[in-house]
């Protein structure tokens, strides 16, 4: 008859309550669990290297003698160690050893560290920055410019600031990766004897949990600790990592007393990321945390014009005006869409105009569709408001009308094909800049009033429904 693997060491216990004190036995035995016995080897779980480590150095030959005891002379114990507690999403993660092995060696060295982090060189250390990522093709807009500047006196006088750490937030494609690395790339060109390292929260993640399981954390934290600028990209994902983020925090305070520059990114601001220790959250904070928001209609212009010349395209104005407001998503689209467009042009030989933008972007943004009317959007636009139709297409400027008929236009650029100027026709035979200047209100509006947010959007449902 088999014997349950509980069984095994709970007679193991009983041997080992016998050759040492109540106190330790109620401190590093009792919060073990037996996990399985396959054969004469039996593996228990312990809650953290630390706790590993310290049963390999202080009760080795009690844990020997408890298993031969039990299992006989051939009897074997392992270890599972938890070295991250995991989440909602992930699961624990653990690495086994063998009871032992922190002491078997060959010539000196641990058969289980087979790695080392060698000491940084400034010339020759692998950044992992992208050269190409700098503040000169960085676009500066309402949206971004609080970052930026923050940014470059962080570049100037990397830990001097009261920018320590320097907290970035946003969404996606918003520009945080650019404008970190444009940070890492100017410290690293105009003061080459600093050691400059951008690590992304996977590949540190992974970095700890690969030291954990050869017996280099000492290592791993001495590597990070020779840096005098770190960025840490997409922090958020450190959320329910309990033994990483023991980790980081000790880097962190260690660089930050030193006078090194932490950087970090989010999706989110410190106050609102969940799964993380309060004191960790509370360095966050220490020094300045700034947002990157959508770029607005200038700001995405001034993109598309600087992509282009890059490339050493002359797109057209209308194009441009074109693009930026059908692509409302976020930049790294945006750099597909025009990606796509130089793509065509070249392979089909064609010029870039409003028709071949119109041809690619078909079939990559589903909102825009001709499905829609002018006609259709000012009528639903005026009974939405209650205001008379022929006053939004005519000439009056009185409030009650001006809004309405500046949320008829934003829906027009919207949900149809139709440039700017030919927008303006429909509104009276406005120009483009009167167009562009209701987009922009509209915009502005809706991040200032929460209510008239609310109505912009209940209308575009309105309007979805007859574009799907």
């Amino acid at each position: 008859m088999e014997v349950a693997f509980d069984t095994i060491w709970n007679d193991c216990l009983d041997v080992i309550k016998d050759s040492v004190g109540e106190e330790n036995y109620n401190t590093w035995f009792k919060p073990i669990k037996p996990l399985r016995v396959d054969g004469d080897i039996l593996t228990i779980e312990v809650p953290s290297q630390f706790f590993y480590e310290w049963l390999e150095d202080n009760y080795v030959p009690v844990l020997k003698k408890a298993v031969h005891t039990v299992l006989g002379p051939t009897g074997r114990l392992e270890y599972s160690v938890i070295v991250d507690s995991g989440n909602s999403k992930n699961p624990p993660v653990t690495v086994n050893y063998p009871n032992g092995a922190r002491h078997q060696s060959n010539n000196g060295v641990s058969e289980y560290s087979p790695f080392t982090f060698k000491a940084l060189n400034p010339q020759t250390v692998n950044t992992k920055l992208n050269p190409n990522y700098s503040f000169d093709n960085f676009i500066e807009g309402d949206c971004n410019r609080l970052a930026r500047s923050a940014g470059l006196a962080v570049a100037k006088k990397p830990g001097i600031t009261s920018f320590n750490p320097l907290m970035l937030y946003g969404g996606v494609g918003v520009g945080k990766t650019h404008l970190v690395q444009a940070v890492g790339n100017e410290i690293r060109n105009n003061m080459p004897n600093k050691i400059v390292l951008y690590v992304d929260q996977s590949d540190f993640t992974n970095q700890f949990l690969n030291a954990v399981q050869n017996n280099k954390i000492q290592d791993f934290q001495n590597y990070y600790l020779q840096v005098d600028l770190l960025i840490l990209d997409d922090v958020q994902f450190l959320a329910g990592r309990e033994k990483t983020q023991e980790m980081f925090f000790h880097i962190f305070n260690q660089l930050h007393q030193s006078g090194k520059q932490i950087i970090m990114t989010s999706d989110c601001p410190p106050r609102d990321l969940k799964g993380f220790q309060e004191r960790l959250l509370s360095r966050f904070k220490w020094g300045l945390t700034a947002d990157l928001q959508e770029p607005d209609f200038e700001t995405k212009l001034a993109i598309i014009h600087r992509k282009m010349q890059a490339d050493g395209i002359l797109i057209p104005t209308e194009v441009a005006e074109y693009l930026a407001y059908s692509v409302d998503t976020n930049l790294r689209d945006m750099e597909g869409v025009l990606n796509s467009l130089i793509f065509h042009a070249t392979l089909f030989k064609k010029d870039i105009d409003l028709d071949l933008a119109k041809e690619v972007l078909k079939n990559i943004i589903k909102e825009i569709q001709s499905d829609v009317s002018v006609d259709f959007i000012q009528k639903t636009v005026s009974e939405y408001f209650k205001v008379d139709l022929e006053s939004i297409k005519g000439k009056i400027k009185k409030r009650e009308i001006v809004i309405p008929r500046q949320v008829a236009m934003y829906f027009c650029k919207r949900y149809t094909q139709l440039t700017l100027a030919l927008i303006g026709e429909n509104f009276g035979g406005r120009d483009h800049s009167t167009v562009i200047h209701a987009l922009e209100s509209v915009e502005d509006m809706m991040k200032t009033d929460a209510n008239f947010k609310n109505s912009v959007e209940e209308l575009g449902k309105k309007l979805k429904l007859r574009v799907n």
